[in-house]
């Protein structure tokens, strides 16, 4: 289901907030007064590293399941994902009562491939930089009846990102700046619908890893833009082209994009780890590695963050964060 109308709303995030409401966790938000003196603003950090199944894509996944007819449920459901939304989708099928069969890279972390195939799902690999993953999964759905949900190009799976960024609004009040990742762009789409929608005002920043700067690319372009397949350690956000919708929503929603460096995601973890006590996979630190470095620019008065995830097994985490590969 792709289009390039721009089709989502404040109240659609509404409605997937009350429809995730107790299947998606409602996730804390921590402060940290050395981060804020670091980044000379009030910082609040929305931690969906918390979230079941590791990082916020559990919110759209279930949105769009949730609205499946009986008949599509009982036939199954397809994604494709390199790890998060793939576990997402894992769990809201399993929490539906239907199956999923899940297209992910060969090199996809194996944690979140055992985390995938743990919740119950079929896993169909392919290699990231000769394979067509979205082909693949609509040929696997035609073959077998299958309902495909999408990553980030899906205005419910949009709107049930953005419900990360109304409770966080909901929780600290109006912000001055929300930050985000940004990979396909459906997190970012959906906060920036939620935040603007509540206050205008309010700067989107999304964050992409400098060797995936698609996003960043096409915006300045004004058209979508593809680079080569990147190569990072943020494999959340190694895309190659933003989404036809998730582009035409990004385009009117963000006010900027930045980008950091693998050895600045790297040291963000490493920060959140020793000083706020929590764990983060490469493309959750994303945000926190623009406000480290500085490269979100100079963002006084109230900020909130979008920590996106925590799906990293302890052997990778310690190889990135001792400064391995």
């Amino acid at each position: 289901m792709t289009t390039t109308t721009p089709s989502v709303t404040l109240d659609d995030v509404r409605d997937a907030a009350a429809r995730i409401e107790g299947v998606a966790h409602r996730t804390p938000v921590l402060r940290s007064r050395t981060l804020d003196a670091l980044a000379g603003a009030e910082i609040h950090l929305k931690c969906e590293n918390f979230q079941r199944a590791g990082a916020f894509k559990i919110r759209g996944a279930y949105n769009a399941a949730s609205r499946l007819t009986p008949e599509q449920l009982s036939r199954g459901i397809a994604a494709y994902s390199s790890g998060n939304h793939a576990q997402a989708v894992a769990l809201a099928a399993r929490e539906l009562g239907t199956t999923a069969v899940i297209v992910m890279p060969e090199d996809a972390p194996p944690s979140k491939r055992t985390a995938t195939a743990g919740y119950g799902a079929e896993i169909v690999t392919y290699d990231r930089y000769t394979g067509d993953r979205v082909a693949l999964a609509e040929a696997l759905a035609a073959e077998r009846g299958l309902t495909v949900i999408p990553p980030y190009e899906h205005p419910h799976v949009i709107a049930g990102q953005g419900t990360s960024a109304l409770e966080l609004v909901e929780e600290v009040g109006e912000l001055d700046a929300l930050l985000a990742p940004v990979g396909g762009g459906g997190l970012i789409a959906g906060s920036g619908t939620a935040v603007k929608g509540l206050h205008p005002s309010t700067r989107v920043i999304g964050v992409e890893p400098e060797a995936g700067d698609d996003t960043r690319r096409s915006l300045r372009a004004g058209r979508r833009v593809s680079i080569p397949v990147p190569h990072t350690i943020a494999d959340g956000q190694a895309l190659h082209t933003p989404g036809e919708l998730t582009f035409s929503l990004n385009r009117r929603l963000l006010d900027d994009v930045v980008l950091v460096s693998d050895d600045e995601i790297r040291d963000a973890m490493r920060f959140a780890f020793e000083r706020l006590k929590i764990v983060l996979e490469p493309s959750g630190a994303t945000p926190l590695a623009a406000l480290l470095t500085g490269r979100a620019g100079r963002l006084p008065g109230r900020v909130g963050v979008i920590l996106s995830g925590g799906n990293i097994d302890a052997d990778r985490f310690t190889a990135l964060c001792g400064g391995g590969a």
